[in-house]
């Protein structure tokens, strides 16, 4: 059986995670997705993992790799001659564009200049905070538009704290799967005959996506400002956190507070109900009502706290479960990418190729000068190595100066192999728009740029 979207071909012009997370999600799919990146490469290939509070960084870019499976890769430079050119013809040929870059009528790469050419073509755009509107132009990583200008960040965290941050890519993993959506409407329109169209999403909408119950509720209200939840007086104290004997935490996440009291009531009798005994919890007519247990939600937590510290995650895990009520252990992260549950599910998946830094591969600059002033002081000769050293460096600056796409593509794509990376064929690089290398010679993303005109 075929993909479901074999045959269709994308052209991503974009960097750092939501519009590239949304071609891998078409990848996926089948798509044959081609990434053009900048000369330096996709800025997200050289993040630090210790940014993101890791101790110490893989050798390859894990997460990288996670935007960027399943994808070719070209390097072509948008500001130098026959650049834009480059990615025109590539457009010209595909099906989906998906692109975040800003201001893209420089380069002729709007809808309109694209769609001439290509009447079938649909482009799919990521912004920060929409194509329209006084902060059309503003760019915005998730950090900003998803997480604080939509609200969420002042929503989140304790009464009394400072507002927190969110994690890497959760706006940008948000919206890639909305622009997904999207991207799959608008190719059954064309293959309806409706033709080619734009859609987009903008990283701010996604984020009031997220948190819609809210917002509507507050447009509501006219615009009321709902308080930031308060461990200490929970709305529903059997919807809370809580510390166990052995120091770790679990969430009770019984929202139907009604419906699972007098369960949990029972198992507060047969644990023991903390030091002031659980049977009498079920009696109590203060606990009867959700409206009852919410104005002595002080009370009821203290409760619950005691009756929880008195006992290990593993001794309620079984308890919980054994009475049929909702609730999590607080996972590290360690422990919830090695959760069977989401094995058994195929959260996790293996995917040929590798690297993923930038250069591909995890190399670095050091390994790569090595190798290569080894390779030509063996070549010239083997026993004058410092000629060879030379020339290595060398040739390091001329790459990165040069930046060859025969270098850029061999060490950028994700091959469907067991050995992970391969150079494309010369029917690959002609159907990418370009002609296969002469002997002894490669081609460039662009050629290079003409002499400045001479000075007054």
């Amino acid at each position: 059986m075929s993909a479901p979207l074999a045959g269709v071909r994308v052209v991503e012009a974009a960097t750092w995670l939501a519009a590239p997370a949304a071609a891998a999600l078409l990848a996926d799919l089948g798509a044959e997705v081609t990434k053009i990146e900048p000369p330096g490469g996709d800025p997200w290939r050289g993040f630090d993992a210790r940014s993101m509070g890791f101790a110490d960084a893989p050798a390859a870019n894990a997460a990288f790799e996670l935007d960027n499976r399943g994808k070719r890769s070209i390097a072509i430079d948008l500001e130098r001659p026959g650049g834009p050119e480059l990615a025109r013809r590539l457009c010209a040929g595909a099906d989906v564009f998906v692109t975040n870059l800003m201001r893209r009528e420089r380069w002729g790469l709007d809808a309109a200049a694209l769609r001439a050419a290509n009447p079938e073509l649909i482009l799919a755009a990521v912004s920060g905070y929409g194509e329209r509107g006084p902060d059309a132009g503003r760019e915005g990583f998730d950090y900003a538009a998803f997480w604080a200008r939509s609200g969420i960040m002042a929503l989140s965290g304790e009464p009394d704290s400072p507002p927190p941050f969110c994690r890497t890519g959760q706006g940008d993993h948000a919206a890639a799967l909305a622009l997904l959506a999207a991207v799959l409407a608008a190719l059954r329109l064309r293959d309806a005959g409706g033709g080619g169209s734009e859609v987009g999403v903008s990283l701010l909408h996604a984020g009031l996506w997220t948190i819609g119950a809210d917002a509507v509720t507050a447009d509501a209200l006219g615009g009321a400002q709902p308080r930031r939840y308060d461990r200490a007086r929970p709305w529903n104290p059997i919807r809370n956190s809580y510390r166990t004997r052995d120091g770790r935490w679990l969430l009770l996440g019984m929202t139907q507070g009604d419906r699972f009291w007098p369960r949990f009531a029972a198992l507060a009798a047969e644990a023991g109900g903390g030091p002031d005994g659980g049977a009498a919890w079920a009696r109590d007519p203060r606990f009867a009502t959700l409206a009852g247990r919410r104005e002595h939600a002080g009370e009821l937590r203290g409760r619950i706290e005691a009756l929880i510290a008195g006992d290990t995650l593993a001794g309620w895990a079984r308890r919980l479960d054994a009475a049929g009520l909702v609730w999590a252990p607080v996972s590290t992260l360690g422990e919830a990418v090695a959760d069977p549950q989401a094995a058994a599910n195929g959260v996790f998946a293996d995917v040929p190729g590798g690297g993923g830094g930038p250069e591909g591969g995890g190399r670095t600059w050091l390994r790569e000068f090595v190798v290569k002033a080894l390779l030509w002081g063996w070549v010239i000769n083997p026993i004058t190595f410092g000629i060879g050293w030379l020339l290595g460096a060398l040739w390091c600056v001329w790459d990165r100066e040069r930046q060859c796409l025969w270098d850029k593509i061999a060490s950028t794509y994700v091959a469907r192999s067991t050995s992970g990376y391969r150079p494309p064929t010369a029917a690959e690089l002609r159907r990418l728009g370009q002609q296969p290398p002469a002997a002894g010679g490669r081609p460039l993303a662009a050629p290079a740029p003409a002499p400045p005109a001479p000075g007054p």
